[in-house]
């Protein structure tokens, strides 16, 4: 390496947002489980929540902000697990199965 470090370049951080971002896609796009489905979402999540990290490093390094927003995501993201896998339950214990496909009946 010329002098610069690994983690003070913006693009290694970008480039691994980008993955989650489209793991996260991905896996929304072909998961057939509910709980794929969610494990997925939290993937995109965390993606925008490292983007937000990068960005505030990089752009104001005193500033807060982006910490800030992805402690509102983390905490938004723990909130819609909790509740999701509730759902979840519920929908196991009156279907008995989990998948998003045969869930018809409630389209209604």
């Amino acid at each position: 390496m010329t002098g610069t470090l690994l983690y003070n370049n913006l693009n290694i951080y970008l480039f691994v947002a980008l993955f989650l971002l489209s793991a996260g896609i991905l896996g929304m796009l072909y998961r057939r489980t509910l709980i794929g489905m969610l494990i997925s979402l939290e993937l995109i999540m965390n993606g925008a929540g490292l983007n937000y990290v990068a960005f505030n490093r990089f752009s104001k390094a005193g500033d807060a902000a982006g910490q800030v927003f992805t402690l509102f995501i983390m905490g938004i993201s723990a909130a819609e697990a909790a509740i999701a896998l509730g759902i979840i339950i519920l929908i196991f214990r009156k279907y008995k199965h989990i998948e998003g496909e045969k869930l018809k009946e409630m389209k209604d």
